[in-house]
């Protein structure tokens, strides 16, 4: 039974959902070698947090993202191997109905990714709309913590009411929460400023996780031109969301042309003076590169004071995730 141990986990870590949202419509083998030298480069420079799912790959490629990520940890020799921590997110299925299910997705993960799961969670709260299927798949999370087949439990979409219902549920059994993971940006403060996340969690010892803290690559300055956009139902949300938010895109330009820094590296770096954990995603060396100089400096109190401000001041922000609950 394990009940005391600690994970360690880096400041920036990386997330595979971009390899996941690839892998949907469809897979490309001659991206491996890519991908391995995005991990490699991470992990040499210190980001060991890498961040998958067992759902990013569908149909025949189910839980090929896991697959990749396990190749690309064990095909790694080098500086920080030791430290790399691999967490995945079980998804929350209409089908996964007990305890047991939730044991043997993150056996399946495990298997996948030639390794067991550093970090488990849970993907999604069905409080929103299936709350009586909830309560086994946490408890089938505690099982796996207690049978020592992962290092930490965390969880992935949750509000402050939700979250202090699992966390006195796992408390009974002497399990901690180690991470909670929220969409959270310059675009998308709501889990902090509405919700009182970062709050909670610091009272709770929970470490918060801040996914898409790019704003779906808005806050990287590569929007500039609508002709960029990119297609289907992202256009439409481009088309409402970057008008509203040009102040903020001007005031994340400047500051990062003050700073020698880029429009990226700025805006994770927030996140992390925020006291999060950002776990932009990297497609390519160039991304990962950028992501990476987010790293080792930090903002000044008068530059996040600005752009808290601005982004407070936002007629539009990012849409929030279905299953976060409150």
């Amino acid at each position: 039974m394990q009940t005391s141990q600690k994970l360690s986990l880096p400041i920036m870590g990386c997330g595979t959902w971009a390899w996941g949202n690839r892998l949907l419509w469809g897979y490309d083998e001659s991206m491996d070698d890519q991908l391995q030298g995005v991990f490699n480069l991470c992990v040499s420079n210190g980001v060991t947090l890498f961040d998958t799912g067992d759902s990013y790959g569908t149909g025949k490629l189910n839980g090929r993202s896991e697959q990749l990520l396990g190749r690309f940890t064990k095909a790694y020799q080098g500086v920080n191997q030791e430290n790399i921590c691999i967490a995945t997110k079980l998804a929350a299925y209409p089908w996964r109905l007990t305890r047991q299910s939730m044991v043997n997705a993150c056996k399946s993960s495990a298997q996948r990714l030639g390794r067991n799961v550093d970090l488990v969670q849970m993907h999604w709260s069905t409080a929103n709309y299936a709350p009586w299927q909830e309560g086994a798949l946490l408890d089938g999370l505690a099982d796996l913590y207690q049978q020592g087949l992962v290092k930490g439990v965390g969880l992935s979409n949750y509000g402050p009411k939700r979250l202090q219902w699992v966390y006195r549920r796992f408390m009974e059994r002497g399990i901690p929460i180690t991470t909670l993971q929220v969409q959270y940006s310059l675009l998308s403060t709501y889990p902090v400023t509405e919700l009182g996340l970062k709050e909670v969690c610091d009272n709770l010892g929970i470490k918060l996780i801040a996914y898409s803290p790019l704003g779906l690559g808005i806050l990287t300055g590569k929007y500039s031109d609508q002709s960029k956009y990119p297609k289907g139902i992202r256009n439409f949300l481009f088309k409402q969301l970057i008008p509203k938010a040009q102040p903020l895109l001007s005031c994340l330009q400047n500051i990062a042309e003050s700073r020698h820094k880029t429009m990226s590296q700025v805006a994770i770096n927030w996140c992390i003076c925020k006291g999060t954990i950002p776990i932009p995603g990297a497609k390519n060396i160039e991304q990962a590169q950028q992501n990476i100089g987010a790293l080792g400096w930090q903002l000044d109190s008068g530059e996040v004071e600005e752009l808290d401000r601005v982004a407070a001041s936002l007629e539009k922000k990012m849409v929030q995730n279905i299953f976060q609950t409150k």
